[in-house]
């Protein structure tokens, strides 16, 4: 689907403009409120750098975690406006509310070049209601702080699933673009989609089965092997019959779980043997042991080295490979090696012209936190659960909206 981008309002000249700008700011924090993470701050940066350079006035919207409706100072937006301030290389304002007098009066204030960014949009508890009318109300809001003649950027790829006031309805009141973020994202999906080099593999890990269900059943058609790994491989061992012991396990999804093996039995691969200990604890010694035989008394956390050292063969041939989710508790150094050998697997397939997609999430997080370089991949999304959802073949509302003509009356 054709929709209008970034490159397309910056020809018709942004100077001056002001330009409601929704990101992905949603970074972790850890418990004193510092950021692990700075990933989705830094893909955020190359559309507001853009619009500011051409003299914008920048009002950007964001979320961070998720409040129960109402603000709460521990997950202001304070230390995101700080660390974007840094990237950026020029102050960032934080509004005291969303959209709020104060809100109102910064945005009104702003001058050519200027960057404000909203309080977490979700202390407003519009933002995520499932009344059309409530959202409709809060986009109107957020359309006035860049009135007259705003301009609104899409550029938080991974909330475009949602039907949100900040990323759904505003784009029904405001002229629309796709950010370079979201671009490139629905760049890359439809080359997983639709004009894939084969042999295709996919690596699915993570904790549950039920997360990842629609994603599975639509790719096993595509794809030439789908890895299994992460905790809900345990449900998948389960279905074959074996105990898993203490292991994370979806009691209600074993029968799905035993009718996708007996389906695409000849595409889907689990681990062959599994690293497993006492309890989970960072300091619990590991033991490995066959996939088939997990003691009762003891909790998987790893695929173990062979199922890497085979999983590493598969992908070695691969031309396509798209990745979602961790093999292990990659945040215990103990239980970091399954992830870490997949992920080094795939950068050397793409060392090898392998076209390769981190799909966002807790895979993107593992891939900084084992210090494995992001340019070695060919794309690193921002967008787990968007990306999962564009693979299972889903309309994401916050794209399809894009498509629709402006409000003004210009086809988009």
């Amino acid at each position: 689907m054709a929709v209008p981008n970034l490159e397309d309002l910056l020809s018709e000249g942004v100077s001056g403009r002001p330009v409601l700008v929704r990101s992905d700011l949603n970074v972790p924090l850890d418990d004193s409120g510092a950021i692990t993470d700075p990933g989705r701050i830094t893909a955020s940066v190359p559309t507001l750098r853009a619009l500011l350079d051409g003299g914008a006035k920048v009002v950007v919207t964001a979320h961070l975690g998720r409040p129960k409706g109402g603000p709460d100072p521990k997950l202001s937006l304070a230390p995101v406006a700080a660390a974007l301030g840094e990237q950026l290389g020029r102050h960032v304002q934080l509004a005291g509310d969303v959209v709020g007098t104060d809100a109102l009066a910064r945005a009104e204030g702003l001058t050519d070049g200027d960057v404000l960014l909203l309080e977490n949009i979700r202390f407003d508890a519009r933002e995520t209601s499932k009344d059309d009318g409530e959202r409709l109300a809060l986009a109107k809001q957020l359309a006035e702080l860049v009135s007259p003649g705003g301009a609104f950027v899409s550029d938080g790829f991974g909330v475009v699933h949602r039907k949100q006031a900040s990323v759904y309805d505003v784009a029904t009141l405001l002229p629309h673009y796709a950010g370079t973020l979201v671009a490139e994202e629905i760049a890359v999906l439809e080359q997983l989609t639709s004009s894939t080099e084969r042999p295709y593999a996919v690596v699915l890990g993570g904790s549950k089965v039920s997360d990842k269900l629609g994603v599975i059943e639509s790719l096993a058609t595509k794809a030439d092997s789908i890895v299994i790994g992460g905790g809900m491989c345990f449900t998948f061992l389960a279905a074959q019959g074996y105990s898993v012991g203490k292991s994370l396990l979806e009691e209600e999804m074993v029968d799905t779980c035993r009718n996708l093996l007996d389906t695409y039995a000849d595409v889907l691969r689990l681990p062959g043997d599994i690293v497993v200990t006492e309890k989970f604890a960072v300091d619990s010694p590991p033991q490995f042991v066959a996939a088939n035989a997990i003691p009762d008394e003891l909790i998987g956390l790893d695929i173990g080295p062979g199922s890497v050292k085979r999983f590493a063969a598969l992908l070695s041939n691969a031309r396509t490979i798209f990745w979602n989710g961790p093999m292990g508790v990659f945040e215990f150094p103990a239980y970091a090696a399954g992830t870490r050998g997949i992920a080094e697997a795939i950068v050397a397939a793409t060392g090898k012209g392998a076209f390769s997609v981190v799909g966002g999430g807790d895979s993107a997080a593992a891939v900084r936190a084992l210090k494995i370089p992001e340019d070695a991949f060919s794309h690193i999304s921002t967008g787990g659960g968007a990306s999962l959802e564009y693979l299972e073949g889903k309309a994401l509302p916050g794209i399809e909206v894009l498509g629709q003509p402006h409000p003004s009356g210009g086809d988009a």
